[in-house]
């Protein structure tokens, strides 16, 4: 059997049998090295070289997180809770029954917008997660919103928006590397447009959603009030009017700096340097002292520090299963089964970037190793540019939902879990897995077939 196969096999099985995720990724690489032929010596030098390679990724969650957590000091995210509550007509007490359902609606739909805007007006991914959830934590349990409904909302704001809109980290996701790589393999994506052809499959997880809110998890859940050991410290922050003013300039500064990057055209990080500009306004500004600017990096380093780890360690088995050379059999087996057929062999590609994803974590790291095998063979199957391209996308999403080891379901767990009622793996993992991967293969496979 395929070594690559096994090795995420290996991987899931371990992270569902509650073995931490950075122990269950190291030993699937360890086992997709022994089985690809690696052996010992060769398995750990790809995933050291893979760690080495994850580099950037812990500049940028650190970043992220000292960002994060500069406009936390400022109060913004706690006046934002409270606002959200006081709006929806809930007091520190008690929930008046005609208003449950606005406020339980109106709070999923406000969450919902943070996600997204996370990704692009905000950009400061997960790290929003642990300030604003857990102050929010009293209130679900209080309206009895089930965890799961709050972790899939998150989940669809963090993976569509950038599988779908092309600025911030949609614009890295679907311009540098996935435009980027399927221009290196050799296929001119000059005409393409990039937001219409990510449509049908992001359509796919807005119909995931729905399930989730409306059928899945409607039905009340109840949760015990216990102390809240995650996101405290940025709650007892005192409210400024000037560092919360200070907070919004910085925000659109650091937006504004990512699009003027992107029309540049230029290959810097413009992630980095759009949270770097809005750290040096709140340095410059005095919103954040200069004694305490240690303080707040180290903050923001320790919030984001088990995911960035992770993410560090899935980068040593994406190392891994590209030095086994066995990705390339995994669809060549796959091509196998195609008999000439577009509809089998868009069904193939769209699995094998689930299993590649559910493994790594990432799908900005899935992009470049399928690319390269995806691009020869559709072209070989007679689909279009614009079919290609929707193929690949969606085959790099696919599993970034559902996968223990991506920062899409690391991030909802760090919030949602800070009371400790919320598994990583029944309350995150699956219910993402099956909400979002199922309907992102019918509609990937829809756009497959009819652009």
């Amino acid at each position: 059997m395929n070594a690559v196969l096994i090795a995420v096999l290996v991987m899931l099985v371990l992270a569902v049998s509650r073995v931490h995720v950075v122990l269950a990724l190291f030993i699937g690489a360890l086992v997709g090295g022994l089985l690809g032929g690696l052996g010992l010596d060769g398995t750990m030098v790809a995933f050291q070289d893979g760690l080495s390679g994850g580099a950037q990724i812990a500049l940028s969650y650190a970043l992220l997180g000292a960002f994060a957590m500069a406009v936390a000091s400022s109060g913004l995210p706690n006046l934002l809770a409270n606002w959200l509550i006081g709006k929806l007509g809930v007091d520190s007490t008690s929930a008046r029954t005609k208003t449950i359902a606005l406020t339980k609606w109106g709070m999923v739909a406000g969450i919902l917008a943070m996600a997204i805007m996370s990704q692009n007006l905000i950009p400061v991914h997960i790290a929003f997660i642990p300030l604003i959830i857990p102050p929010l934590l009293a209130v679900f349990n209080r309206l009895q919103i089930d965890r799961r409904l709050i972790a899939t909302v998150l989940t669809f704001g963090l993976v569509t928006t950038y599988m779908w809109i092309p600025i911030g980290f949609g614009n890295i996701f679907l311009n540098d590397i996935l435009l980027g790589n399927i221009e290196t393999a050799g296929l001119d994506t000059s005409d393409i447009n990039i937001f219409t052809t990510m449509t049908i499959p992001a359509l796919g997880m807005v119909v995931g959603l729905l399930i989730a809110v409306f059928f899945t998890y409607r039905r009340p859940r109840a949760y015990v009030d216990k102390p809240i050991t995650v996101g405290t410290d940025a709650a007892e922050e005192p409210i400024s009017r000037y560092r919360i003013i200070v907070a919004l300039i910085a925000i659109v500064a650091t937006f504004a700096v990512q699009v003027v990057m992107q029309s540049m055209d230029t290959e810097a990080n413009s992630l980095l340097i759009g949270a770097l500009t809005g750290l040096a306004i709140f340095l410059a500004t005095g919103a954040v002292k200069w004694n305490q600017a240690d303080d707040i990096f180290t903050a923001g380093m320790k919030m984001m520090a088990l995911i960035g780890f992770i993410m560090i360690t899935a980068q040593g088995f994406a190392a891994v299963m590209s030095a086994t050379g066995e990705v390339d059999s995994l669809v060549a087996a796959s091509a196998e089964l195609f008999a000439g057929s577009k509809a089998a062999a868009a069904v193939a590609m769209l699995v094998v970037g689930l299993i590649v994803t559910m493994g790594i974590g990432s799908s900005f790291s899935t992009l470049p190793i399928i690319t390269t095998i995806y691009v020869p063979l559709c072209l070989a199957m007679g689909f279009s540019p614009v079919a290609t391209v929707a193929i690949i996308g969606t085959a790099g999403a696919l599993g970034d939902a559902g996968s223990p080891a991506s920062d899409s379901t690391l991030g909802p767990t760090a919030g949602l879990n800070a009371d400790g009622q919320h598994d990583h793996i029944r309350d995150s993992v699956i219910p993402t897995f099956i909400h979002f991967n199922i309907p992102l293969l019918i509609s990937g496979f829809i756009a497959a077939m009819v652009l």
